[in-house]
C-alpha cells in the first residue's frame, strides 16, 4: 500500500471530534492553543508530505499530526513554520492536549 498525507479534511474530523470529548477546563484551554491547521517543514521526514499538520502552538511547542506514524506528537520548534524534531507517538490529539496542559500545571506549582 502506498502512503498518502492525511488531508485538511480528515484533521479537521479529528479535531472536531475531540472537541466534542473535551471538558470545560480542557476546552478552554484548547480553545486558546489551537490554530488553524497548517503544514509546517520537519526537515527529517516531513518533506515526502510537504510537512506535517500543525494544529495547536503554544509557546515555543507545537502539536502536530505525524501522518506517517499516524498519531499526534509534541515538538518544540525554533523558526515559525518549522518543526524541530520528529516524534513518532500515535497518541490521540486529546492526550497530546492532556500532556501540555499537564506540564503547564505542572511548571505553575
Amino acid at each position: 500500500m502506498i502512503w498518502t498525507p492525511i488531508t485538511i479534511e480528515e484533521i479537521l474530523e479529528m479535531i472536531h471530534s475531540t472537541e466534542n470529548d473535551l471538558n470545560d477546563d480542557l476546552l478552554s484551554f484548547w480553545n486558546l492553543i489551537k490554530i488553524d491547521p497548517e503544514k509546517w517543514i520537519e526537515e527529517e521526514y516531513g518533506k515526502e508530505g510537504d510537512g506535517f499538520w500543525v494544529v495547536g502552538l503554544i509557546g515555543r511547542k507545537v502539536i502536530y499530526y505525524n501522518d506517517i506514524e499516524e498519531g499526534f506528537n509534541i515538538s518544540d520548534y525554533t523558526t515559525f513554520g518549522t518543526i524541530d524534531e520528529y516524534i513518532c507517538n500515535q497518541d490521540d490529539l486529546r492526550i497530546a492536549i492532556l500532556n501540555i496542559y499537564g506540564l503547564l500545571k505542572f511548571l505553575k506549582k
